[in-house]
């Protein structure tokens, strides 16, 4: 294929060619999706619908639970049904959607984790400033911004990406349309522009690590001054399932993305890619949910 303009459709790698194995991929993900489905479905229900978690803190997981909703959604159920159908197809158009949505949904993630941790920040350090700084209007404004970042990262990368010339087939070695993935087809030094936007990605990913890492440091420093035993377990355990959420989500992007290239094979990078695009939303509710007796009140009303 001469130029990207004559592309129609990309071929995904699948999961294995034996028939077998692609029924029992297509199995193990029906039950990981709907596992994420359920999960975040019911804490999407759980809060709305009781008015005790009305709070800044449950309003943020609330919108957490609809991005890792539509994250799961956006890679899942093409591979699942890839796998079902015995094909390896995605139209060009789906392609787009596909890299669209995934920066979309994980850019919006991020910066939301980032929000969340200055929640947790004013709760435990400016407790006095609660009602004042995380107000009903400035928490909808800072869960606003957390979608519009992830909108601007989606259609910054996404154009970018797809205006380089494509010329060394249409084959991408994952199972769902990853951008480094997609550069590997484009002609020789046309990746550069998507590399230059990654790295000005990257510089204010690291900005946004750097805002959480300096949160809970004055979190824990504020913590361990308590001089109630209950008050420290309480505060703990308000912090750590946010804290337990962004390490798995950063671990696990920072490795499919920063790893050596020594290191790269296809197999390798499909069981990143799983470890990233499908674990975290799929762990996320039960980490919030595991002991946060207010929460799991309202999911046992549901």
């Amino acid at each position: 294929m001469s130029n990207s303009s004559s592309l129609t459709k990309f071929l995904l790698l699948p999961f294995s060619d034996t028939r077998e194995l692609q029924l029992l991929h297509f199995v193990l993900f029906l039950g990981i999706y709907l596992a994420a489905l359920l999960g975040n479905g019911f804490i999407i229900t759980a809060i709305a619908c009781d008015h005790r978690l009305h709070t800044p803190m449950y309003f943020f997981l609330l919108n957490l639970s609809l991005l890792d909703f539509g994250s799961i959604s956006t890679t899942v159920p093409k591979s699942m049904a890839n796998s079902l159908w015995d094909t390896r197809a995605i139209s060009y158009l789906g392609c787009i959607a596909q890299v669209f949505l995934i920066f979309f949904f994980f850019g919006g993630e991020y910066s939301l984790l980032t929000v969340m941790a200055y929640d947790r920040y004013v709760a435990i350090c400016r407790p006095l400033h609660y009602g004042t700084l995380m107000g009903s209007r400035s928490c909808v404004k800072m869960a606003a911004a957390a979608w519009a970042s992830g909108f601007l990262h989606a259609v910054l990368h996404t154009g970018n990406t797809f205006s380089i010339p494509l010329c060394q087939g249409n084959t991408v070695d994952q199972f769902f349309c990853e951008i480094p993935q997609i550069l590997k087809l484009s002609c020789s030094d046309a990746y550069l522009r998507e590399v230059a936007v990654s790295v000005v990605t990257a510089c204010l990913g690291f900005v946004c690590f750097i805002f959480i890492v300096v949160s809970y440091v004055q979190i824990f420093t504020a913590v361990l001054r308590i001089p109630s035993e209950q008050g420290r377990h309480k505060a703990f355990s308000m912090c750590l399932p946010h804290l337990a959420v962004v390490s798995l989500f950063v671990s696990t992007v920072m490795f499919a993305y920063l790893k050596p290239p020594s290191i790269s094979s296809p197999s390798l990078d499909l069981v990143v890619a799983v470890l990233y695009s499908v674990v975290p939303p799929t762990l996320n509710p039960l980490i919030y949910s595991m002991r946060n007796k207010e929460l799991q009140d309202a999911l046992r009303k549901v």
